[in-house]
C-alpha cells in the first residue's frame, strides 16, 4: 500500500529540490546573495524625514523604507522562499559606498538619481521629484539665496545640495561660509543654535524636519528651488536579474495604486510624531508614476 505513494512523493521531492538548485544555478547577484543568505541588507538613514529615518522606538521607518519591503518581499517570491531584513544605517556620504561595496543592497533613503551618480550605481524609477531651497528663522532677512551674501550656509555633507551651493555661491560671487555637517538632523540644530543663518537642501526633507520636531511656527522654507532632484532606490550597477525584477515591482506597485498609497500616508496623512508634513503630490510625480503603470502593448 505504501509503495504506491511513496514512489510519487520521493519523485515529487526530487523535482523540487533539483528545481531549486537549477534556480540557484541561474540567479546571479543581489538576487542570488539573497537566495544564499535568505537575506537582504537595507541601508536607511536616520533622519530623511519621512523617506528614511528613526522613529521613537529606534526602528527604520519611512516611504523610501515601505518600497524597499515591497521589493525585498518581490525578491522572496522571485525565488520562493521568506527573506529576512537586515539593517544598515548610512549617512549621506557612506551610502554610494555602501552599495558599491556590497555593505548595503538597497539604498532605501533620499538620495537623487544623476548622470554622475549612475556611473557608480543603478537606480529604480523615481520615487520622488525635489530640489533645493532653503530653510531660515522667521525674521531673518533671507527671501532668496541673493540674500545670503557673506552668511553661513550649513549643508549636508556628500548631498547634491552641497554641490549645487558651492557652484550658486561661485557664479553670484555670494562668499558663502559654507557649513558641512554629518546628518540633516545636525544641520537642523546648527540652525537652530543661530551657527548658521540658513540651512540648504531638498524642500521635502526641510518640511519634514519642521513636522519631526513640531517647529514650524519659528521657521520658514523660502526662495526658488535652486536644483531639481529625481529620488531613486540605489543599488549595485550592472545587476540585471535585479534591474529586472525592481522595474517589474515598480510597474505593480504602480498599477495597483500601491505607490499612490504609501505617497498619501507618508506625505498626507499624520506621522508618528503627530505632525503631518501635508504635502501634495506634484504634477511631475503623479505623471511619472502614472506613465511607470501603463503596461507595454
Amino acid at each position: 500500500m505504501q509503495s504506491h505513494w511513496i514512489k510519487p512523493l520521493a519523485a515529487g521531492l526530487l523535482a523540487c529540490l533539483l528545481a531549486g538548485l537549477a534556480q540557484a544555478q541561474v540567479l546571479t547577484g543581489t538576487m542570488k546573495k539573497a537566495l544564499d543568505t535568505g537575506a537582504v541588507t537595507l541601508g536607511y538613514r536616520e533622519s530623511s524625514i519621512p523617506f528614511s529615518y528613526l522613529s521613537a522606538r529606534g526602528e527604520p521607518i519611512g516611504y523610501a523604507v515601505d518600497i524597499c519591503r515591497a521589493l525585498v518581499d518581490a525578491m522572496g517570491e522571485e525565488m520562493g522562499r521568506e527573506l529576512l531584513i537586515k539593517w544598515q544605517p548610512v549617512t549621506s556620504e557612506s551610502r554610494i559606498n555602501a552599495v558599491v561595496s556590497g555593505q548595503v543592497d538597497l539604498e532605501c533613503g533620499s538620495t537623487t538619481s544623476n548622470l554622475e551618480r549612475q556611473k557608480q550605481v543603478a537606480f529604480s524609477p523615481t520615487t520622488f521629484v525635489s530640489g533645493t531651497k532653503l530653510m531660515v528663522k522667521k525674521g531673518a532677512m533671507v527671501r532668496s539665496f541673493r540674500d545670503l551674501v557673506g552668511k553661513r550656509v550649513v549643508v549636508t555633507a556628500g548631498t547634491t545640495n552641497e554641490k549645487a551651493m558651492r557652484e550658486l555661491s561661485e557664479k553670484f560671487k555670494l562668499n558663502l561660509d559654507l557649513l558641512v555637517s554629518h546628518d540633516h538632523a545636525e544641520s537642523f540644530a546648527l540652525l537652530a543654535a543661530d551657527k548658521a543663518d540658513a540651512f540648504a537642501t531638498d524642500d521635502v526633507l526641510l518640511y519634514g524636519l519642521l513636522a519631526q520636531n513640531k517647529g514650524q511656527a519659528g521657521y520658514a522654507v523660502v526662495g526658488d528651488f535652486l536644483s531639481y532632484d529625481p529620488y531613486g532606490i540605489m543599488y549595485r550597477k550592472g545587476d540585471a536579474q535585479l534591474a529586472a525584477l525592481v522595474n517589474k515591482t515598480f510597474g505593480s506597485l504602480a498599477e495597483e495604486g500601491d505607490l499612490e498609497r504609501l505617497y498619501k500616508r507618508w506625505f498626507l496623512r499624520r506621522l508618528p510624531s503627530g505632525v503631518s508634513i501635508n504635502l501634495p503630490m506634484s504634477p511631475q510625480l503623479a505623471t511619472i508614476i502614472q506613465t511607470m503603470g501603463v503596461k507595454p502593448e
